[in-house]
């Protein structure tokens, strides 16, 4: 194992133990070394692998420090991976989706608010206005899938579906460009999926959602960059 490795295992070792518990303080970088066995290089480049990770939090003049560990907030380190996957590795990620989404979906049909349903209204109008560009239509895509899984109330789902949902933006936007009839029917995809939530019908949305999201898949991978 190389030595940052090992620093990095050590210091996770002391948050699992308790060590260090979230919103903890790290001890000065000469202590921590010498409890750790490590020398001060190697526990600088451990921090910083921790700390793009959102393990670790740095405060300007006051030290590092133990993140909150929020499941949610960790995952963020993902979202640079998923950007810049490509080919098999993108399509992989669009799988994930397509077994999560429709799952998300169902729960939100028994928890959106009447002023999220407004709101993914709101959404669906301004999507089916003529004179939106490709990028802001593809904004407003993001958005509506944002709003259904935030009603869920369940941050973790929220984060992986949003990083899911993004990660092929920029592709999105080169073919959409070329393909209008894949934006018409995106946007008739969702005004099922917003009906079925309408009524409260879990079953519609989420059969709803499953057929959206396999519509975007088999348009997309084709368009994927090969690894």
């Amino acid at each position: 194992m190389a030595v940052t490795d090992l620093a990095i295992e050590k210091i996770k070792e002391m948050i699992v133990s308790g060590a260090l518990r979230p919103g903890a303080r790290l001890p000065n970088e000469a202590d921590l070394a010498g409890r750790l066995g490590l020398s001060r290089s190697s526990l600088r480049e451990a921090v910083r692998a921790l700390t793009a990770m959102r393990i670790l939090v740095p405060r300007q003049g006051d030290g590092t420090y133990v993140s909150g560990l929020e499941p949610h907030l960790l995952l963020e380190s993902l979202a640079f991976a998923a950007d810049v996957s490509q080919g098999h590795t993108a399509a992989q990620l669009l799988e994930v989706r397509r077994l999560l989404e429709p799952q998300v979906t169902a729960l939100a049909a028994g928890r959106l608010t009447g002023e999220q349903l407004k709101e993914l209204r709101g959404i669906l109008d301004r999507s089916a206005e003529e004179d939106i560009d490709i990028e802001t239509f593809v904004a407003l895509d993001i958005e509506f899938h944002r709003v259904i899984a935030d009603s869920v109330g369940n941050p973790v789902l929220s984060t992986l579906l949003g990083i899911l949902s993004t990660h092929t933006q920029r592709l999105r936007i080169v073919r959409g460009t070329r393909h209008a009839p894949a934006r018409a029917q995106a946007h008739r995809d969702h005004e099922t999926i917003w009906r079925a939530l309408s009524a409260g019908d879990a079953q519609q949305a989420a059969a709803a959602c499953v057929v959206h999201v396999v519509a975007v898949e088999d348009w997309l991978v084709p368009g994927l960059p090969v690894d």
